[in-house]
């Protein structure tokens, strides 16, 4: 929000400085983001007057000028390249040492072509007022008798122009008296009673009749629209106060007309439109779009309208979106004569939402969608109608009103007590009542203890905490107390969660074996989801921000080939990448998942990747995945022993080189693998590339350590290994016999390893032999032989139980 200070004078009485008022206005909540003063950059012109002009006598393009810089001084000799400089002329002088806006240069005492120029005459470009730099400023001769005064203070541009930055929830300041209000309650002046409008509601009838046509559902989307019929206008350049006021804080003059709806709007927060009525076709009314409807704007560019949409429109067609844009169809010209003055009441929310959708940022659209003064349409359509017969003439018919204006006005029970409960500041009660009431509050009631009445300009102010901000603001921040928080004394106790803490052990452990850390995308293309178990509907994006991202990933094994193939197309084929991030089987809560995944490509094996002297390496497998899913989830405190390894891998897998890791028939902590080589394929990955993904939210809960640590159970006897070979049919997995041979004796047999597999030979068909070998490990005393026979029978007689083995002969 830009004014100057010239124009917040018009509403506050005051005699504070442009630095008390950047004080005072950051201190009370509307931070100033900047000032400019004209008087930083063209404070050194002066008025001057060419006394004489004569032809330099070594350039044709060049005249040394005798220069009055100031009444009854000698003039300065200056040289001009202007061709417009002559004798008589009144222009702005620059005199040695001053800085040159426009040409970045800083004068100084040179002789040009033999002659010593003492100053320079400027044109407007050179001070930065326009691009006309064809000759230097020819100024009014009327002013040879301002010779030697500052220049912006002769042509009226020495008005410190302020920005202040509005937050969404002060609407009431997004006008210049809603500003000066706030500073006459900080007590930095005297807000100046409203100027007398006078008259302005003519005779007879207004001629264009004005409708609300809406449901009861959708009345609030416009409940008032006020209007007025002005005829015998004469549209044309506003005056230059207007204009110089408009173009000060970033507006382009354009017409009267609409200069003076520019103005109400930034005077006053209340945004207005002005009809050519002879360009209107029956009735203007304000309703809800239709799907096909088009308009064109005034900003040149044509919008579709739907039925959430309010509009308004005539007889004929939508002439703009309400509290938004208006149309150019009915827009104002210079042959404009006979106008109709809006002045109306739209819904903030169907207001933001309609400027989101047709993404149109305008003035109008700023201040409705925080709220305008409902009460203000009356008052705002009879000061527009003011201005306009001021500056433009013209005749007013009376005011045509349709519909009410809600009540924007609050009752709120506060208790001045409060401001000392929530602030920790005594704030006296008449204090308090004073602040309440000079922002426009009407307080009633027997103190401490009143009744509030909010102005219908401040729909921020919704209970007593906001009431107690306003006396609390207007007081002074700097007066509440610093308080230090209670300190807590000794160690802080943890504050991660059991999954946040598995996250951290995974990143460590992947990046411990070799794989660097990488973040994909949490959206995937919808084929590539498709290709590992997504799809859904309700996975994918409503808005996504590209084609190429349009779904939610059920796994992140897609981001991380797709790294793959970009670091392939780079040179880099051997590749151990891995993430920690979330996947998406559904739309619920409970069907989010956290995944430690990882992707070996080429010959990124934990010893190593790439070419060597000593030998050709070797591609990646299942074993390398499955190494780090298993050292995974020993990290995470499963044990490798506890689990069941099954041949059930997803498709996206290769069929007979994967698994899945779990723990009882239904819940799976991890599968592992080569993958399909149809996947990578349509993945664009030409290496071989093996995968696994960890389930960290599926892993059981942790188990809370004890105070105290158990004895160390170390035995001090030597261990012995007993191998078995057993034959068994070549459906039966491995992991069958380990966990057989394991469960025989778990507090003797430490551990159990597969040191041969062999087919064929001897073996009858669909056969094959498996050869265990079993650490025994004596806890008591050294095991007798028979001990160690009976031992041994239960091993074998677990793994034929379980798998139907039989001892090789």
């Amino acid at each position: 929000m830009k004014f100057t200070l010239s124009w917040l004078k018009d509403h506050l009485e005051t005699s504070a400085t442009i630095d008390q008022l950047e004080a005072k206005l950051s201190a009370i909540g509307l931070e100033v983001e900047g000032i400019v003063d004209p008087a930083d950059k063209l404070g050194v012109f002066t008025i001057a007057r060419v006394v004489d002009a004569k032809q330099h006598p070594d350039a044709d393009r060049l005249r040394v000028c005798q220069v009055e810089i100031s009444p009854g001084a000698p003039p300065v000799e200056v040289v001009c390249g202007a061709p417009n400089a002559r004798a008589g002329m009144v222009g702005v002088f620059a005199p040695l040492g001053s800085y040159i806006p426009g040409t970045d240069i800083t004068l100084e005492a040179r002789p040009v072509r033999g002659v010593v120029s003492n100053g320079m005459l400027v044109s407007e470009r050179e001070l930065e007022i326009s691009d006309d730099h064809e000759g230097i400023i020819d100024l009014d001769p009327a002013l040879a008798d301002r010779v030697g005064e500052r220049f912006i203070d002769v042509v009226g541009v020495n008005d410190p122009v302020i920005d202040v930055s509005i937050t969404p929830n002060r609407p009431d300041c997004t006008g210049v008296r809603g500003i000066a209000r706030d500073l006459a309650a900080a007590g930095l002046g005297t807000l100046k009673p409203e100027p007398a409008i006078g008259a302005v509601d003519g005779d007879s009838a207004c001629p264009v009749p004005i409708t609300l046509e809406f449901t009861s559902d959708t009345a609030d989307a416009c409940p008032i629209f006020a209007g007025r019929h002005v005829s015998d206008v004469k549209n044309g350049p506003s005056p230059a106060w207007l204009q110089q006021r408009l173009t000060a804080v970033g507006l382009r003059p354009i017409s009267a007309l609409v200069d003076i709806t520019n103005y109400v709007s930034l005077d006053r927060g209340r945004p207005l439109h002005v009809y050519d009525a002879d360009r209107l076709s029956g009735t203007i009314r304000a309703r809800l779009g239709r799907d096909g409807e088009r308009f064109d704007a005034l900003d040149g560019k044509t919008y579709d309208v739907d039925e959430s949409m309010c509009v308004i429109a005539d007889d004929a067609q939508v002439l703009g979106l309400g509290g938004i844009m208006g149309g150019m169809a009915t827009g104002c010209t210079d042959e404009t004569t006979n106008v109709l003055i809006e002045c109306a009441y739209f819904d903030p929310i169907r207001t933001a939402t309609t400027g989101r959708k047709a993404q149109i940022n305008s003035d109008a659209r700023y201040r409705f969608e925080r709220g305008v003064d409902p009460a203000f349409v009356e008052p705002g359509l009879d000061l527009a109608t003011r201005l306009v017969m001021d500056l433009c003439g013209g005749t007013p018919s009376q005011s045509q009103i349709a519909g009410a204006a809600p009540d924007g006005t609050r009752q709120i029970a506060f208790d001045v007590a409060r401001v000392a409960r929530l602030t920790g500041v005594d704030v006296p009660t008449k204090t308090a009542k004073t602040l309440l009431e000079a922002v426009g509050c009407s307080v009633s009631g027997r103190a401490p203890k009143f009744k509030v009445t909010t102005p219908s300009w401040r729909p921020d102010i919704e209970g007593p905490a906001d009431l107690v901000e306003e006396v609390i603001r207007l007081v002074g921040l700097e007066t509440v107390p610093s308080i230090a928080m209670e300190r807590t004394r000794g160690v802080a106790l943890p504050v991660l969660t059991d999954t946040q803490k598995r996250e951290r052990v995974a990143r460590r452990l992947l990046a411990g074996r070799g794989l660097v850390e990488v973040v994909t995308w949490s959206f995937i293309p919808k084929d590539q989801s498709e290709l590992f178990g997504g799809g859904q509907e309700v996975l994918d994006l409503a808005n996504p921000i590209s084609v190429d991202l349009s779904s939610m990933r059920p796994s992140l094994l897609p981001g991380l080939l797709t790294a793959a193939h970009r670091n392939g197309n780079r040179g880099f084929q051997d590749l151990a990448i891995f993430e920690v991030g979330q996947a998406y089987a559904g739309d619920q809560p409970d069907e989010q998942k956290l995944l430690a995944t990882g992707v070996r490509v080429g010959s990124a094996k934990l010893d190593g990747s790439g070419r060597h002297w000593s030998g050709h390496s070797e591609p990646v497998d299942a074993y390398d995945a499955k190494a780090d899913a298993i050292d995974l989830l020993g990290a995470l405190g499963i044990d490798a022993g506890t689990v069941q390894i099954t041949a059930d891998a997803p498709s996206w897998f290769h069929p007979g080189r994967s698994a899945v890791v779990r723990r009882g028939p239904k819940l799976v902590l991890a599968t592992f693998g080569e993958l399909h080589p149809a996947i990578l394929e349509q993945m664009d990955v030409t290496s071989p590339a093996v995968a696994f993904e960890v389930d960290l939210t599926a892993l059981p809960p942790v188990r809370r350590k004890a105070r105290t640590r158990p004895a160390l159970a170390a035995s001090d006897l030597l261990p012995l290994t007993r191998d078995f070979a057993f034959v068994v049919d070549s459906s039966v997995a491995a992991g069958q016999l380990l966990n057989a041979a394991r469960g025989a004796d778990k507090a003797l047999i430490t551990n159990v390893e597969v040191f041969d597999v062999f087919e064929g030979g001897n073996l009858e068909p669909g056969k094959r032999s498996i050869a265990l070998a079993v650490t025994i490990q004596p806890q008591e005393k050294t095991l007798t032989d028979a001990e160690i026979d009976a031992l041994a029978s239960k091993i074998v007689k677990a793994v034929q139980k379980a798998t139907g083995g039989v001892i090789r002969g």
